[in-house]
């Protein structure tokens, strides 16, 4: 599920997971959205079994399930957890990257010295669904995002057996100029227009003037 925070999360798609009630769950993204919101819904009503993310400290629901046992984690460092992605989706059977070497994360892989320097070897990561979203997309699944609501939607569509992708406008083929396509219709599988969306603010800092 692409999203950061709860920047460009592809809000129609959970919330019709949720309606569907599939349990069982086995979930890539970047974090685990806040109690009500985001990925934090499908947590909320028991239908993830095992998160794999890379920053959870915002959802309390979260913390107390991975407590108790009812849910499995795997925490990767995020720049290793996007290559992991990317190498899924262009079809790379791993890399070596220096990051976590001689942590507890690195435990039970295979490493290597590399001209003096030791490396961890990481699988890639793929999944039988991707679920994105973008601000713009045509009839053949060709998408446009908007600055950063871009994060992580462009290689999670790429790294998913079957990509859903929804987006705020749905317009039809011609009329997105092809050098402004970030995603390729060729990995989107299906595409919906989406409505009635949140956008929540994480956290709201201000200051006076």
């Amino acid at each position: 599920m692409g999203g950061f925070g709860l920047c460009g999360v592809p809000e129609n798609l959970i919330a019709a997971l949720r309606g569907r009630g599939s349990t069982g769950l086995t979930v890539i993204s970047n974090n685990a959205g806040i109690d009500d919101f985001g990925i934090g819904i499908l947590l909320k009503s028991r239908q993830v079994k095992k998160m794999i993310a890379t920053y959870v400290g915002e959802n309390k629901e979260f913390e107390r399930q991975y407590l108790t046992g009812e849910l499995d984690v795997e925490l990767v460092p995020q720049g290793t957890f996007s290559e992991r992605i990317r190498a899924g989706g262009a079809g790379i059977g791993g890399f070596f990257t220096p990051t976590a070497y001689g942590t507890i994360v690195a435990e039970g892989k295979e490493t290597r010295v590399i001209d003096g320097k030791a490396y961890v070897l990481e699988r890639p990561l793929t999944a039988d669904f991707a679920f994105v979203c973008a601000w713009k997309g045509d009839r053949l699944g060709n998408l446009v995002y908007r600055r950063t609501a871009r994060n992580f939607n462009p290689v999670m569509a790429t790294a998913g057996r079957v990509t859903i992708a929804e987006v705020e406008q749905l317009v039809e083929p011609g009329e997105i100029d092809p050098d402004h396509v970030v995603t390729p219709g060729i990995y989107v599988k299906h595409v919906l227009q989406g409505q009635k969306y949140e956008k929540r603010i994480e956290r709201r800092t201000v200051r006076r003037g």
